[in-house]
């Protein structure tokens, strides 16, 4: 008993199209992809008329950058020192009091 049967007997056959619609559709593909690469390569660019500020903006920009990295990590060294003082293993201290002061050499 076979459940699947292949038909093996089967054509393809390419849908009737006369002469004039394959001008058309030639046509309407030729202007979509002419305006997608029309709006794909056109940009504006907007330039600031003093080059000053351009530079103290990028400044603002990567300074306000690092700042918020910085509390990021000054969030989660209070979080780590927080878990060591619970905690009642004396290595866990002071591994909890490690991100604070990597940096720091006395």
């Amino acid at each position: 008993m076979k459940l699947f049967q292949k038909n093996e007997k089967k054509a393809t056959q390419k849908l009737p199209m006369t002469g004039k619609v394959k001008r058309g559709f030639r046509f309407y593909c030729v202007a979509v992809l002419a305006a997608a690469l029309m709006l794909g390569t056109s940009m504006t660019a907007f330039a600031a008329n003093d080059p000053i500020a351009v530079v103290n903006n990028l400044s603002n920009f990567i300074f306000g950058l690092i700042r918020a990295v910085g509390m990021i990590m000054l969030g989660f060294g209070i979080v780590q020192v927080g878990l060591s003082l619970k905690s009642h293993d004396p290595s866990q201290r002071a591994n909890g009091r490690t991100p604070l002061t990597h940096g720091m050499k006395s």
